[in-house]
């Protein structure tokens, strides 16, 4: 297993999306900037995604050079959680790591948002037991 954790400021997102137009589609897939647009300006869940996509990278071990962000989709289940949909690339680096499984959690507040990934790989579970008795 491995983590990937990152968090934005708002403020920071919403000036380079005013400043780059291209800026949602570089970093949103069609259906995810649709879903953001939903609610009000979209920017807290822009932001959202954008700190899921980086904590992603970071879980992958790959930074930016990997991948680009919009090869790495993340829609909604109907329960409202956040659930990644590897696309090719994402899929391809995913099997070249013997990575199963990618969940995500996002979150954020008037000023930050913030996310964390885990990258799972199929086996037996690890022994987490920090303290045994001798």
């Amino acid at each position: 297993m491995a983590l990937g954790t990152d968090i934005v400021e708002i403020s920071r997102i919403r000036r380079i999306a005013k400043e780059h137009p291209g800026f949602w589609q570089r970093i949103l897939t069609e259906d995810e900037q649709r879903y953001c647009r939903s609610a009000g300006d979209g920017i807290h869940s822009l932001a959202g995604r954008f700190a899921a996509k980086e904590a992603v990278m970071k879980a992958l071990g790959t930074g930016m050079s990997a991948l680009k962000f919009n090869e790495i989709e993340i829609l909604n289940d109907a329960s409202g959680r956040p659930c990644i949909h590897p696309g090719p690339a994402l899929r391809e680096l995913m099997e070249r790591q013997g990575i199963n499984r990618i969940e995500v959690s996002i979150s954020h507040c008037r000023a930050y948002a913030t996310a964390v990934a885990w990258a799972q790989s199929p086996g037996p579970a690890a022994d987490n037991t920090i303290l045994q008795k001798a």
